[in-house]
């Protein structure tokens, strides 16, 4: 009889290290998704107190937008991005 297998097991014993690194992420990148998703909060809430003012709520929408912008940004390729800083040679 054969067993159907979704997944193949992995030993987790070694704690969150091994819960990262099957994910994919290291903590300097999970701390880069962290501060992208804080941003692109603080950029939401930007929108969503625009003015009434015209030129006003057109000046704090596209900064808004610009912020939501470098959140998406440092998400995609902020590990790269700080790869090179907290890799020092020594």
């Amino acid at each position: 009889m054969r067993k159907n297998v979704l997944a193949a097991p992995v030993d987790m014993s070694t704690g969150f290290k091994d819960f990262f690194d099957t994910i994919g992420l290291t903590g300097g990148g999970l701390v880069t998704k962290g501060i992208a998703a804080v941003i692109a909060v603080i950029a939401v809430r930007m929108l969503l107190q625009l003015s009434n003012d015209p030129k006003g709520a057109l000046r704090k929408g596209s900064m808004a937008v610009g912020t939501l912008f470098v959140a998406v940004i440092l998400a995609l390729y902020g590990d790269t991005l700080f790869s090179t800083v907290t890799e020092a040679k020594g």
